[in-house]
């Protein structure tokens, strides 16, 4: 429920290097001072290990996990991996090798682990069928790993042509379901059928029909007739054999096309066994004229007869996702929206009795939006993660009655939690992650809390200066109480220049989470005390909030942006109010554009990464319509007049702010030429501005390199603008 206050609250939490018993990459030597150390830097940012999602093996009493490491150097990206005895937690994890190209590891029933490796077979092998040449594509392989460390020699289980994207085994270990991207026409596995139909000829176009649904999304062009498909196959003595059956139908009668897992972001929590492996649940979307403009996916069911799938939740026309049976075989627990095409709808956890077939909201009263669910071992009860205010902890739900009671796993508060994996006797292990340090690995036995188990990013940030970020809340836009952060270094003195920081989804939150892109604490240790805002619109605060921003883009997310940096300053006295940037990038990107407009003599400089700057054109270049339909209540032409009222390109006159402008020629959500327009919009107003392309990069910026790259030149226009010597990084006086 949103409450109503007019007082600012604080709570300040002191972020410093997580401190852990002897795991995987610790630092056993002695570490600086407080005084001693310096801020942390975007290369330490860059190259920061990261902890991969752990993966338990069948008798709950060893877990994987992986640890992807960044050369200092040449930025090329390798990846280790451990053992850890959950039977004796204080016992040093084991490094095991498993040779080059690892990925998408899985313990099988036979006691094996399963992984996919695009490694080159040996020229001549008998793997290689005697050929010369060897194809670099990825295959499924298994080894025997013991608990001292100890791998066997690998062997090949799936050798499947133009390669695998992703598995899953059955229960049982008769089989196994592989993915990957295959010509609809294909009857079987990695056939060439017609999913170059689209080349026409004789030149290089490709040829899209107005039936074919998306033509681009996300960041690739699509190829039509082609879909991420899913192939099962029998497994003989480790090996795949057969023809494969296709789970959507192939072509019998009524068969499905679409893709399994779902683009852009899908992966194989789509994909789940029964209990028995007598058949797969998978989610996909209808491939057809009307994808982009519906979030309508269902949850399939095949029987792994080659039939058609049986289509479990088409009476639902909303989101319908992340199938999970029980272990017991008896329920089958899913989430799924209510609203039709309304991507930011709250998502509930369904249960559905497998045998008597009925189905039943089992969280529709608790007004929070969960985002995972796992079954503990004996199925009695549903461990599920959600949003709540700044933190994402985790529930206990009890199955029978829907009741719902948050788990304090943490001393202190919650931040992150994430990859939650129930074991025997009330114990989870998770991932947690904060604005103080990247994931590491939690055990918490009896439902208590949770001991660490992993210090992978103690080798950087336990020499590095600590930071403290400060909660606080306000009465924002009609009376609700908003919640925002401020992050400092920990013991700094004023006066501190400030960053408004502002989170793009617009259903999004800057919560209390590590992250690779936009870190707070990486951009506070530079100086700055950076100040987020959890504006109407935001997730984590009951559904009510987060429909808010429906139809008002720039109406109460401003109203709280102001009110809430107002808030900020006065709550903390070192923060110089004179001295401000904002900074956003995708929704937040368009709120720079907004208030570049709407609010212009508030800040010395503005940060816009891949923001909306013509609603219009925005309109008929962006990939999934659903999106502005429903945030704008229906097309631009049915809404026009709503669209020009919080259209940034309309109060250009009002622009004198200085703007950076940052975009990825790849981004298909919010297309680049937003940014040249927006960056053309400043020059004819003769406004300082600069503007940094990336050819390589998406809505995001992913590549190591890259990333230093937008960092530093971030930061150097945040000190042009903001720097105590009044210099700019050329050298020359900044010009009034």
């Amino acid at each position: 429920m949103i409450t109503k206050t007019g007082r600012i609250a604080a709570f300040t939490v002191s972020l410093a290097a997580m401190v852990a018993a002897a795991p995987a990459l610790a630092d056993h030597h002695s570490q600086p001072s407080a005084a001693e150390r310096p801020p942390m830097s975007a290369q330490d940012l860059v190259v920061m290990p990261r902890l991969g999602d752990p993966m338990v093996a069948n008798d709950g009493r060893t877990a994987l996990y992986s640890v992807t490491e960044t050369d200092p150097e040449n930025y090329e990206r390798s990846t280790r991996y451990f053992l850890q005895d959950l039977a004796a937690p204080q016992v040093d994890p084991v490094e095991i090798d498993l040779g080059e190209s690892v990925f998408n590891l899985q313990f099988g029933s036979d006691g094996n682990l399963y992984f996919l490796s695009d490694r080159a077979l040996a020229s001549g092998s008998e793997e290689n069928n005697g050929a010369d040449k060897a194809e670099a594509y990825s295959r499924v392989y298994r080894l025997l790993v013991t608990a001292s460390g100890e791998v066997s020699a690998p062997s090949l289980v799936a050798d499947l042509h133009n390669g695998i994207d992703g598995f899953h085994l059955s229960p049982d270990g008769e089989r196994i379901a592989v993915w990957a991207e295959i010509a609809r026409d294909c009857e079987a596995f990695g056939c060439a059928g017609d999913g170059e139909a689209h080349l026409t000829g004789p030149g290089s176009g490709r040829l899209y029909d107005a039936e074919d649904g998306f033509f681009r999304h996300w960041d690739q062009w699509e190829t039509p007739g082609t879909h991420s498909r899913v192939f099962v196959f029998g497994l003989e003595n480790g090996e795949a054999v057969g023809d494969g059956v296709a789970l959507d139908g192939g072509d019998d009668d009524g068969a499905l096309t679409g893709d399994t897992p779902t683009k852009p972001f899908g992966g194989g929590e789509e994909i789940a066994w029964a209990a028995d492996s007598s058949g797969v649940w998978f989610v996909a979307r209808k491939a057809d004229a009307a994808e982009p403009t519906t979030t309508n996916t269902d949850i399939f069911w095949s029987d792994l007869t080659g039939a058609a799938p049986q289509n479990w939740t088409a009476n639902n026309r909303a989101v319908d996702t992340l199938p999970v049976p029980s272990p017991d075989g008896k329920w089958l627990a899913y989430l799924a929206m209510e609203r039709v095409d309304y991507e930011a709808d709250r998502l509930v956890i369904h249960l559905r009795d497998l045998e008597g077939g009925d189905t039943r909201a089992l969280t529709e009263g608790f007004d929070r939006s969960f985002g995972s669910i796992a079954w503990t071992p004996d199925s009695r009860w549903i461990v599920a993660t959600a949003q709540d205010v700044l933190d994402t902890p985790a529930f206990k739900i009890d199955p029978q009655t829907g009741t719902v009671e948050r788990l304090d796993l943490m001393a202190g508060n919650e931040a992150h939690i994430g990859a939650v994996t129930p074991l025997n006797g009330d114990r989870l292990l998770f991932t947690r992650d904060s604005i103080g340090g990247p994931r590491e690995l939690f055990l918490s036995e009896g439902w208590g809390q949770a001991r660490p188990l992993t210090k992978v990013g103690m080798n950087i940030l336990g020499n590095r200066a600590s930071v403290v970020t400060t909660r606080f809340n306000f009465e924002g836009a009609a009376g609700d109480t908003v919640w925002g952060q401020i992050t400092k270094l920990e013991g700094q003195q004023g006066p501190i220049p400030a960053i408004l920081y502002v989170h793009g989804g617009p259903q999004g939150s800057f919560n209390d989470g590590w992250s690779s892109r936009w870190n707070p604490r990486v951009l506070a240790s530079q100086g700055y005390a950076v100040i987020s805002v959890d504006f109407h619109g935001s997730t984590g605060y009951g559904q009510e909030f987060t429909d808010a921003i429906n139809q008002d883009w720039g109406g109460k997310p401003l109203e709280d942006l102001q009110k809430g940096l107002a808030a900020a300053l006065q709550l903390d006295a070192q923060i110089d109010g004179t001295k401000t940037c904002a900074m956003g990038a995708s929704y937040g990107g368009y709120m720079m554009n907004w208030i570049a407009g709407k609010w212009p003599d508030r800040f010395d400089c503005l940060v816009q990464h891949d923001g909306l700057f013509d609603m219009r054109s925005f309109y008929y270049s962006t990939e999934e319509l659903w999106f502005p339909r429903w945030d704008f209540g229906g097309t631009y032409q049915e809404q026009k007049e709503l669209y020009e009222k919080w259209n940034p390109v309309n109060h250009v006159a009002n622009w004198k702010t200085p703007m950076l402008v940052i975009t990825g020629e790849k981004d298909f959500r919010v297309p680049y030429s937003q940014g040249l327009q927006s960056f053309t919009a400043l020059q004819e107003q003769g406004v300082p501005a600069q503007m940094l392309v990336f050819p390589d990069e998406n809505h995001w910026v992913l590549k190591p390199k890259n990333s230093l790259q937008w960092h530093g030149t971030v930061f150097s226009w945040l000190d042009r603008w903001l720097g105590e010597a009044g210099i700019e990084p050329s050298g020359e006086p900044i010009a009034e």
